[in-house]
């Protein structure tokens, strides 16, 4: 048997191929970025088939940088960005419209009337009950309903059974399997708020709630799973497809995180934070959202979910608008300069508040600012914003009813020795940073190992994290509580309704 596995790894602004050995090292990697199109205010999509040709292009080029044939590989594994929706037409394989991205606000008035409509019925937390999800045009279920009301006779022909929906994941199944394949995983599922994750199959009363038919739905399977096999002429030879999983919980099985309490922070342009809740569902109070981590032999792993909006789009902000350094690289010597003694903070809702707050209309301050104040000060308080970001999800998920009792971090601040040390400061206990960083894509890899016999147990993943640093709590309990207490008197005063 093959030790190599291919990932696919298809994000937001661009489609990955990433070659693993069996031991999670990277063995060559393909990329190519696409573009974004903006047709109104608000409105985010993609061209399908920018999608499919980067996908294909990308996986093609790990293959030939690796010299691997792919007669060799044990299988492939997919992992994608959430909640963008594709429908497209069984017959010709040709997608109705731009895929809607999980960025895009088109539907948020359709979201709000649904919310105002449940809560006069006497049933507001209908969805969330079913589906760990708030009501809101991020995830696919009211985009799927625009492009029936919106796309010229899209809803005659789904009712006709002529229509296929998926996320980005359930569309290069299909392709790559030559429309063999409508499926899709339990995470991507649980992603469209049409999936009851009780009962784990699409949901009667949330498809009529919607007014989206049955038949365009995927059949839902395991993330280890059977998913067919691509094309022959694709790659070259037909490859097992063994595997599909979410963007973030493809991260959180990358990073082994398979018991109750194991969390992952990914920071990247935001920050995502997932806690596996084991076999529990924690319906959270607190503006989180439960959601299926993985599921194996038809059991599923549950893990509780925060978001933030401003990360690494933060610093972003700092180099391109305010000019204060020409690198991220730099910023970890700027923030080690800053006077400890200064008392700078930095909300960063440029865009509103995410995840406890939900507040769209708050917006970024700086506080504390004297003459002594500079660019180490700022950039100090800019790393430290993300500290205090995720203590307000450890927070609420702790109030939710579960602390989370280990953290490993990955992304590009996670690089960040500065940023990482405080984190642990703030959240009191261990930040772990993996040696292998490419988290997502190993992630998929794993869930396809798994089908394809290269492990016979989650042990087996275990084992192959290994840790590159340790981050442990340098300030007692006194400084964290008055730096955090500092960091909510901060975004009382930024919040749009204080």
């Amino acid at each position: 048997m093959s030790d190599y596995l291919l990932a696919i790894d298809q994000g937001t602004t661009s489609s990955r191929a990433i070659i693993f050995t069996r031991n999670g090292e990277r063995v060559a990697v393909g990329q190519h970025d696409y573009p974004q199109h903006y047709p109104n205010d608000g409105w985010v999509e993609h061209e399908a088939e920018d999608i499919w040709t980067t996908t294909v292009q990308s996986c093609r080029e790990a293959l030939t940088a690796s010299g691997i044939q792919p007669s060799k590989l044990a299988g492939i594994g997919i992992t994608n960005q959430r909640e963008t929706t594709l429908i497209w037409d069984r017959r010709s394989g040709k997608p109705i419209h731009k895929a809607i991205v999980w960025q895009d606000r088109r539907t948020a008035a359709f979201c709000e009337k649904l919310r105002s409509r449940l809560e006069r019925e006497g049933r507001p937390d209908l969805v969330q009950k079913k589906t760990g999800l708030l009501i809101d045009s991020y995830f696919s279920a009211s985009k799927i309903h625009w492009l029936l009301e919106n796309v010229t006779g899209a809803r005659d022909a789904a009712k006709a059974g002529h229509l296929a929906f998926g996320t980005i994941d359930t569309f290069l199944l299909w392709r790559l399997t030559g429309g063999k394949e409508h499926s899709t995983d339990a995470t991507n599922a649980s992603r469209t708020m049409l999936f009851n994750i009780q009962t784990q199959q699409w949901d009667e009363e949330l498809l009529d709630l919607f007014d989206i038919p049955a038949s365009l739905l995927p059949q839902v399977k395991d993330c280890a799973a059977d998913f067919g096999q691509t094309s022959s002429e694709l790659l070259g030879a037909p490859v097992p497809i063994c595997g599909m999983i979410g963007d973030q919980q493809a991260a959180a099985f990358g990073q082994a995180c398979f018991q109750p309490g194991m969390a992952k922070s990914t920071y990247g342009t935001g920050c995502f934070l997932l806690m596996n809740s084991g076999e529990q569902i924690l319906e959270s109070r607190h503006n989180l959202l439960a959601t299926v981590a993985y599921r194996l032999d038809d059991k599923p792993v549950y893990a509780l979910e925060g978001s933030i909006f401003m990360a690494g789009a933060t610093m972003q902000w700092l180099r391109d608008k305010l000019g204060l350094f020409k690198s991220a690289a730099e910023t970890e010597a700027l923030a080690n300069q800053a006077d400890p003694g200064l008392s700078v903070m930095l909300v960063p809702a440029f865009t509103g508040l995410g995840a406890p707050w939900w507040d769209a209309d708050a917006r970024g301050a700086i506080f504390g600012l004297t003459r002594d104040a500079g660019i180490p000060e700022i950039v100090a308080a800019a790393l430290m914003s993300v500290a205090y970001q995720t203590k307000d999800l450890q927070k609420a998920m702790e109030s939710d009813g579960q602390r989370p009792t280990m953290l490993r971090v990955d992304g590009g601040m996670a690089a960040n020795n500065f940023a990482m040390q405080r984190l642990a400061d703030l959240l009191g206990g261990p930040v772990d940073r993996p040696q292998i960083t490419e988290t997502t894509a190993l992630g998929a890899a794993f869930v396809a190992g798994l089908q394809a016999g290269l492990y016979g147990s989650l042990e087996d993943i275990s084992v192959l994290w290994q840790l590159e640093r340790q981050f442990e709590p340098t300030q007692p309990k006194e400084w964290r509580d008055a730096q955090y207490a500092r960091w909510l008197d901060a975004v009382r005063r930024t919040r749009s309704q204080s």
